[in-house]
């Protein structure tokens, strides 16, 4: 299996790579500041990074809240596990 993610992570270098020489023009980034210069792979890249972090940072909260309702949700199967094997000790009456 490690062999695999290897060969991915390889795959993705390699892929990165030529990514980042079919588009490395220098390209002007005009911000409130002032304005930078950089090559436009690097800017691409920057882009997707905080693309990724504020799509994670955006679900952090419904993944918080979930986890909660999945302990709350554990929580409460175990107390009506108890209850089934109390109620199965209970000897029957006829």
């Amino acid at each position: 299996m490690s062999l695999i993610k290897l060969l991915i992570i390889l795959v993705l270098i390699i892929i990165g790579a030529a990514f980042a020489v079919q588009n490395g023009d220098s390209v002007t980034l005009n911000y409130y500041f002032g304005n930078l210069d950089l090559p436009l792979s690097l800017l691409l890249i920057a882009t997707l990074i905080l693309g990724a972090l504020a799509g994670m940072l955006s679900a952090t909260g419904s993944i918080l809240r979930l986890k909660r309702e999945n302990a709350e949700l554990r929580r409460k199967s175990k107390v009506v596990s108890e209850e089934v094997e109390n109620l199965r000790a209970i000897p029957l009456k006829e």
